[in-house]
């Protein structure tokens, strides 16, 4: 019976509400701008890489090494854009 208890996913989804609590605290507390900013992207990344590892069972399969590789080359893509974006429309460069 152990081993079909989802234990794995069970502690993704305590340590997930976890770090929702402590972004939470970030809003109800009396923090400094920058302060509050870094615990937010901390704890959003962390979630974010928990929630691909566990969740979507990304390190599970023979080609773990190319989702990640595809997951980098997507967020570099979206850095760009954002940052090319803001560029052009805010910044008028």
């Amino acid at each position: 019976m152990k081993e079909l208890f989802p234990a794995k996913q069970v502690m993704g989804f305590v340590f997930s509400l976890v770090l929702t609590v402590v972004a939470l605290l970030v809003y109800f507390t009396d923090m400094s701008f920058t302060v509050g900013m870094t615990v937010l992207l901390v704890t959003a990344f962390v979630q974010a890489f928990l929630q691909l590892v566990v969740f979507m069972h990304a390190g599970e399969s023979k080609d773990g090494r190319s989702i990640y590789t595809t997951i980098f080359y997507g967020a570099i893509i979206a850095i760009v854009t954002v940052f090319g974006s803001l560029l052009i429309l805010i910044w008028d460069m």
